[in-house]
């Protein structure tokens, strides 16, 4: 049996509804920052439950003009985790801003016990990352940024629709930035993403922003960048996001049964299932003695398992100006050796589930080394 990792072919293929859509819209010309995409803000806007949505080209581009709006410049210091995808720390660098990492917790979010150290004169800003489809303690952080008056930005783009005490992530700062690449969990054809905000300033600020500043055709307010959300994903987007809860929730359901049937090899940990905080799996990730081993092993099966990730920022060639050490953050140099992420998408088949338990189960029976 093959278990794969891209569900696309799935989701997509037998959609004649989506291709009629996308016929009429081709119709109508209507191609950029259209119709659809203003439908799209709203829906998604409301998804979320805020006030407004702002279509972007990608999820990177979500974090970097909403670090931009509260005017991060060349040299600031802005706080994000040390086990994040490179486009966090990206949308960083790009402004010119020095990326300071903070160790995590098992739950794969940014341990928010150790931001406070970290933060000095120079810290403008701070970018937790919602990991996997977990959420960072934003109780918790929310607390710190108030006593020093930092502005924080979400990097939700993992985790649309998680949320604690059933407030979603993105709703708990100025900014939420989302991203609709293909394997997230609301996803286009492209590339693509969403800032999500409930202030008015920052809003209108944003359109402008994406739009290269353009007031209209003929005026130029202020410097932007090309960064709308092509209106032709956005049709994708309204065609989906109908199924976001549905999606979400099998999602879960998955999880759920793999954590059950799970639980009991000694030789697997699951990761904290954390009281009031909705997980969404973006990806589904445990913690596997002899990690490797079992990787290469399901790989033979025709399982794609993957490792999110295996060589942390912080030690990849384009951090090296930061000079840090294997020992600066032990929680996510631990993970890179010890997880390993399962499918776990809403079109995963029970009996496809059945499969990679029982490849892990035996996998630990036959103590293969």
């Amino acid at each position: 049996m093959k278990v794969r990792y891209s569900y696309l072919k799935q989701q997509f293929s037998n959609s004649p509804d989506l291709w009629k859509k996308l016929e009429d819209f081709v119709d109508t010309g209507d191609f950029t920052l259209g119709k659809p995409l203003e439908k799209f803000e709203k829906k998604f806007a409301k998804l979320i439950g805020t006030k407004y949505a702002v279509g972007v080209n990608s999820g990177t581009d979500a974090i970097k003009l909403s670090l931009k709006t509260i005017g991060i410049k060349p040299g600031d210091e802005v706080i994000t985790a040390a086990n994040t995808f490179v486009a966090t720390v990206g949308a960083i660098c790009e402004l010119g801003a020095i990326p300071i990492f903070v160790d995590c917790d098992d739950s794969f979010c940014m341990d928010t016990s150790l931001v406070e150290k970290k933060i000095t004169k120079k810290t403008k800003a701070i970018v937790p990352v919602h990991f996997t489809g977990y959420m960072t303690d934003m109780i918790k952080l929310n607390k710190i940024a108030k006593k020093y008056n930092i502005p924080v930005v979400e990097d939700a783009c993992q985790s649309i629709l998680a949320s604690i005490n059933k407030k979603n992530s993105g709703t708990w700062s100025d900014f939420g930035a989302f991203s609709l690449h293909p394997l997230k969990n609301i996803n286009v054809w492209s590339d693509g993403g969403v800032i999500v905000t409930n202030s008015k300033k920052y809003y209108n600020h944003l359109r402008l922003l994406r739009n290269h500043g353009l007031v209209d055709r003929d005026n130029v307010a202020i410097c932007g960048y090309n960064s709308r959300l092509d209106t032709f994903q956005a049709v994708v987007g309204n065609w989906l996001i109908p199924s976001a809860k549905k999606i979400a929730n099998q999602r879960i359901k998955n999880a759920n049964y793999y954590d059950q049937n799970l639980k009991n090899i000694n030789e697997i940990s699951i990761p904290p299932r954390i009281k009031n905080f909705k997980i969404v799996y973006h990806l589904y990730i445990i913690f596997a003695e002899n990690r490797n081993k079992l990787l290469e092993y399901c790989l033979k099966k025709g399982i794609e398992a993957k490792v999110h990730y295996p060589v942390p920022m912080y030690r990849q060639p384009a951090m090296k100006f930061l000079k840090h050490k294997k020992s600066d953050f032990p929680v996510s140099e631990s993970h890179a050796k010890s997880i390993i992420s399962f499918p776990c998408d809403q079109h995963l088949s029970k009996k496809e589930q059945d499969f990679v338990i029982s490849t892990v189960r035996n996998f630990y029976s036959k103590k293969i080394s």
